[in-house]
């Protein structure tokens, strides 16, 4: 299908209002054009229930798609017991739902990693440098059959997804070491060695201290045949754009603003409404 307009929308975190005001800025149409999400649908914004019931709604009419990120993935990890509600997080209303079983299992059948176009590919994170963008598809299947398969299965996956210390990647990594580390490259990267060594502590802007010897995942120099379109890093505001790489989280549930990027120009767009939490 041919789409009049395509936009990459970064991390809503359940910012509902201004997501509906982002729509209505970008003058969606469901039968004419598609969003794609960077993941993190819910956590700490208004209204993550109708949020999550929008953005599926579309998902199942075509009019739009999504990959998975942290917050996203914590979510399932609440619903099965893996894990508490954090305290910031305002997701307990779509426990409470009468809707909540089927919003949750069509959750974890999303992807982790999606191509919005013949030029791009999205991720909640991003892509380490150690990893082509082939190899990284791959171990998104990896991951997303083990989210998709059994309850019982999934139960024995998901309290294994966390870890406070990062894992190193080597050749024989396998079982949940190895989707432990597939999920922390895909939700939760921001800084990593070249060797896809990654540090969690950093959340800060570009202009702050780094940990010697890291640098953000897409400062390595690496060759990319595709632009890594991605969320999650709400400190960059969306400031990140590189032939190879555009950050998209303009940190709309910190009082700043949800970005739009259209596929056809790269041109952004913003929401000017903020959320109420922030």
């Amino acid at each position: 299908m041919s789409f009049r307009h395509q936009y990459v929308i970064g991390d809503l975190q359940g910012c509902y209002a201004a997501y509906l005001k982002l729509l209505e800025t970008l003058d969606f149409d469901p039968t004419q054009d598609k969003l794609w999400f960077a993941g993190d649908l819910v956590a700490r914004g208004e209204d993550s229930l109708n949020t999550l019931r929008h953005v599926k709604a579309l998902c199942e009419q075509g009019a739009a798609a999504t990959v998975l990120g942290n917050h996203d993935l914590n979510l399932l990890a609440v619903w099965r017991g893996a894990t508490n509600i954090r305290k910031k997080d305002k997701t307990a209303p779509i426990f409470a739902a009468d809707d909540s079983e089927e919003l949750l299992q069509w959750l974890r059948q999303q992807p982790i990693l999606a191509y919005p176009d013949e030029h791009t590919v999205l991720v909640h994170a991003g892509i380490p440098p150690h990893w082509t963008i082939v190899a990284a598809a791959q171990y998104a299947e990896q991951l997303e059959a083990q989210l998709r398969c059994s309850l019982q299965q999934l139960d024995r996956l998901l309290p294994n997804l966390y870890s406070k210390k990062a894992d190193d990647w080597h050749e024989n990594i396998n079982g949940f070491t190895k989707m432990r580390a597939i999920a922390n490259y895909f939700t939760r990267m921001r800084l990593c060695k070249q060797d896809g060594t990654l540090e969690f502590s950093f959340t800060s802007s570009l202009d702050e201290r780094m940990p010697d010897d890291f640098m953000p995942w897409f400062e390595w120099q690496v060759p990319r045949m595709r632009k890594i379109l991605f969320g999650h890093w709400a400190a960059l505001r969306g400031q990140v754009d590189l032939p190879h790489a555009r950050a998209l989280d303009g940190g709309c549930v910190w009082g700043n603003a949800l970005l739009a990027y259209r596929l056809s120009d790269g041109k952004v767009i913003t929401s000017n409404e903020q959320c109420p939490n922030s």
